[in-house]
């Protein structure tokens, strides 16, 4: 990824924040966000996330309309001190391909179990992984961003900084 696009502070967000609101667009054009964890493939210039097949919609919404956003607002865990809020508007492909583990989504999953060891627990123990077998059937999610905006402070009043990246990041 092309480092001198994007300040270190808009970076350290998309490396360290827990979670992001990711957003699809119903059938109506309503906006629906859900908290999802994403990565950046900074190779690629993209953003990997996952939805289980057993909660299809994003896949579903984002096949009918590739506009989504990424919002990054909320620093909790993140261990950054005054963070921005960070916007990624984009364009997002969800393949109809159901895959149970992934080279691609190995970075993802790694750190989702660094920063929620918890979890682990459920991947490990076998019943569970039976009995929930459907949510480690997943759709890969890959948003290309076309514009990122960022309010320094995570200050929403003001106006913020814009930047067009059509084709990604990369």
């Amino acid at each position: 990824m092309n480092e001198k696009i994007l300040p270190p502070e808009v970076h350290a967000v998309f490396r360290s924040f827990r979670t992001c609101e990711f957003s699809t667009l119903a059938k109506d054009e309503t906006p629906i966000a859900w908290p999802t964890a994403s990565w950046l493939d900074e190779e690629r210039g993209i953003f990997v996330l996952t939805t289980s097949i057993g909660l299809p919609d994003k896949a579903f919404n984002i096949r009918r309309d590739p506009r989504v956003s990424l919002f990054f607002s909320d620093p909790t865990g993140s261990g950054l001190t005054d963070p921005p809020s960070v916007l990624v508007q984009g364009d997002a492909e969800a393949p109809d391909e159901v895959v149970t583990s992934s080279e691609e989504l190995r970075p993802l999953a790694v750190t989702t179990f660094a920063r929620q060891p918890k979890a682990r627990l459920y991947s490990d123990h076998a019943l569970t992984r039976y009995l929930f077998d459907w949510y480690y059937m997943r759709l890969i999610i890959r948003v290309t961003p076309r514009r990122i905006l960022w309010w320094d402070h995570g200050d929403q009043h003001r106006a913020p900084h814009e930047l067009e990246v059509a084709g990604g990041l990369g």
